[in-house]
């Protein structure tokens, strides 16, 4: 299967329409906090399967089928457990989502537009790679509902839950490296893209650039949302 072959921009242009539908549909019909939270918690246990369904694929067919393999060593795989995890156990806004919605988001959509996994084999149908286009699929529907629903507030007061969920997958990362003996695991030794220099430390200072801009750019608009309503008030 190609990367912007016919299977994958079909792919594309369903979950697009899909997603558009859906979200339109749950923002007009789901008023109350309560349906709100049913969709949601729909979503994340689809996602939790998917991203446990992904890893048994690859540990059967990618790995020694050495159990172990179970365990997350990509950062989408990770923040797709740990999302729907957080969602189906969590409080809302919890500090969790404050460290994983841009991961998830960001990963789902950056795999979704170059899934390179998806060259493993030229069957759409073939396990890892339709529950891999799976997972980031639905991390990406799950971080724009919490988004709308209005489940976390973003904020740049909880920049450290960013920093401790971030070194928190190197920490693990390492371990399933020295211990578990990966090969590798969130790319601390491999770049995203073969023969490029983009290993997790070449990454890790552009994503704080990135994040940051977009923290700043919510904060200000914001502000000039509050100073505008403030203004309307008083006149």
């Amino acid at each position: 299967m190609k990367i912007f072959g016919l299977g994958h921009l079909l792919y594309l242009a369903i979950f697009i329409v899909l997603t558009t539908a859906g979200l339109i549909c749950a923002k007009k019909f789901a008023k109350t906090e309560k349906s709100q939270n049913i969709i949601m918690k729909c979503i994340a246990i689809v996602l939790l399967l998917a991203v446990l369904a992904n890893r048994l694929s690859f540990t059967l067919y990618l790995s020694t089928k050495q159990w172990y393999f179970m365990f997350p060593d990509q950062y989408c795989s990770m923040s797709g457990l740990v999302l729907s995890l957080t969602v189906l156990f969590g409080k809302k806004d919890n500090n969790i989502y404050h460290f994983v919605w841009f991961l998830a988001l960001l990963g789902g959509i950056l795999t979704m537009i170059y899934p390179d996994f998806i060259r493993q084999n030229p069957s759409f149908f073939y396990p890892p790679i339709i529950t891999g286009l799976l997972h980031h699929s639905l991390e990406i529907v799950l971080v724009i509902m919490l988004l709308i629903f209005k489940q976390i507030t973003i904020t740049y007061k909880k920049w450290y839950c960013s920093l401790f969920g971030f070194t928190s997958y190197l920490t693990f990362g390492a371990f399933l490296i020295n211990v578990l003996h990966f090969e590798d695991a969130f790319h601390i030794k491999t770049p995203f893209l073969y023969g490029t220099p983009y290993t997790i430390w070449v990454i890790a200072p552009m994503y704080v650039v990135l994040y940051s801009i977009v923290i700043l750019t919510i904060e200000l608009v914001r502000k000039r949302k509050n100073k505008q309503l403030s203004q309307t008030t008083q006149g």
